[in-house]
């Protein structure tokens, strides 16, 4: 109850944050065209609460239904105008004008996402050095010829810091054949190795792609620091303290091995190389079966830790100056961006799953895992959800802010505005197409809880 209650608040704060900023980009710059703003709402629906404000007398309101929000500005087109206003009603203004007032709204979600990761840049990003356990035979890692020890350094000429970099770096070349990774060996030389990608495929990619590439990290034999009584741990007898040294004959480096292996082989008996007390000594166990996410997984009940001392060689903290932090952030912000309408090309030529689209289920419970695993960590989450906001938001579809960009781009080139038929249809398949995809999201969030 009190982690159903977490992700509710952590997913309420997400959604005040995103609407309230994007709804500010409207306001700012509708006031700045002098433009009359009748109310500014948070939600939709029956009003909640409201204050006057302003030589405007602005309304400012919470409302109902809070997915989502609205500005209101004059407007001939909703109702009769006052004689006095009608200079200052939206209709009435530049199709510029228009434009700029429209595209503030997601203009301010890529924004917000900018000033969110510079801030997390200047604070300092906690990570592990890309530096790599052996990679097993076969996969593309080893075909490529990297090995344990390897100090990942670039991909494709961009600069790797942190492991999470080598994940992001490679997750944008999806889809390519192969990429160039640039590694630092044990002995202080360098070389650069061709990467093979081709045989991944859209389902690899939306897993752990790193696994299937054969890029482990390198943390040494993972300790047992509990078990919980009665699960395949405690009754193959496996102790706190213990290191697990292999799983089947197969090296493990970090806790990632371990519960990949484990994960994989549901109700199947794996034999485990323990370290205790100076001795190697093998128990077997066999992970119980469980669903999650539509998936049937094996599950050992123990908790795996790290030896400090290699936590400590291998972490880092990502920080820059606070200009640089803004440099940097605007360029994730742009990456991200750019990913994302990828994405969304991929979804609609089926390269990739339409289980990729989400709804609000799934952002409530990645807030709540987000806001669970620290406060920079739930800023990193805003900002993403605030680029996708801002990129959807953006697309030539009826009743988005791009669909009404779509409407004034049209206007200038014929010279007049779209004809009221034209806005009528657009609006009944804008309802259509955002019902659809309504629809696919919640079918999606429900098969991942259910």
């Amino acid at each position: 109850m009190i982690d159903f209650a977490q992700k509710i608040v952590a997913f309420v704060i997400t959604l005040g944050v995103l609407v309230v900023f994007h709804e500010l980009g409207h306001y700012v710059v509708a006031r700045l065209a002098h433009v009359k703003v009748l109310r500014f709402s948070v939600g939709f629906g029956r009003i909640l609460w409201s204050r006057r404000i302003g030589p405007d007398r602005t309304e400012w309101a919470l409302s109902a239904v809070p997915l989502g929000g609205y500005v209101k500005m004059v407007d001939e087109r909703e109702g009769a105008v006052a004689p006095a206003d009608l200079p200052r009603a939206f209709n009435r203004q530049s199709v510029w004008r228009r434009m700029a007032i429209v595209a503030a709204g997601p203009l301010a979600n890529l924004l917000l996402a900018v000033l969110l990761f510079a801030g997390t840049y200047v604070a300092g990003i906690p990570g592990q050095r890309a530096l790599l356990a052996p990679p097993p035979p076969g996969t593309p890692a080893a075909t490529a010829g990297l090995a344990g020890g390897d100090l990942i350094t670039a991909v494709d000429g961009e600069r790797v810091r942190s492991w999470q970099d080598l994940r992001w770096r490679l997750l944008k070349e999806s889809g390519s054949a192969d990429v160039s990774v640039a590694v630092e060996r044990p002995d202080g030389t360098s070389a650069i190795h061709s990467l093979p990608l081709a045989t991944l495929d859209s389902g690899d990619w939306e897993g752990n792609f790193l696994a299937v590439l054969g890029l482990r990290t390198d943390l040494g034999p993972p300790i047992v620091r509990g078990t919980l009584s009665g699960k395949p741990a405690a009754v193959a007898g496996i102790r706190s303290g213990d290191a697990i040294v292999a799983v089947n004959a197969a090296p493990v480096r970090s806790p990632a091995d371990v519960a990949a292996i484990t994960n994989a082989h549901p109700e199947e008996p794996l034999t485990f190389t323990l370290r205790r007390d100076g001795a190697d000594i093998e128990v077997e166990l066999v992970p119980e079966a469980s669903e999650q996410n539509g998936h049937r997984i094996g599950l050992a009940g123990m908790q795996l830790g790290v030896d400090p001392a290699v936590a400590e060689r291998v972490a880092i903290t990502v920080r820059y100056g606070l200009l640089d932090a803004f440099v940097q952030g605007a360029k994730k912000t742009w990456e991200l961006a750019v990913f994302t309408l990828k994405m969304l090309g991929r979804i609609l030529i089926g390269d990739a799953s339409l289980k990729n689209i989400s709804g609000p289920l799934t952002m409530a419970d990645y807030a709540g895992q987000s806001a669970q695993a620290g406060v920079l960590t739930f800023i990193g989450y805003l900002a993403l959800i605030s680029i996708s906001l801002g990129v959807l938001n953006l697309l030539p579809v009826p009743l988005l802010d791009g669909g009404h960009l779509m409407y004034y781009l049209a206007e200038i080139v014929k010279g007049s505005p779209v004809s009221d038929r034209v806005l009528e249809v657009g609006q009944r398949i804008g309802m259509a197409v955002l019902a659809m995809l309504m629809a696919l999201a919640l079918f999606n969030d429900l098969s991942r809880l259910f």
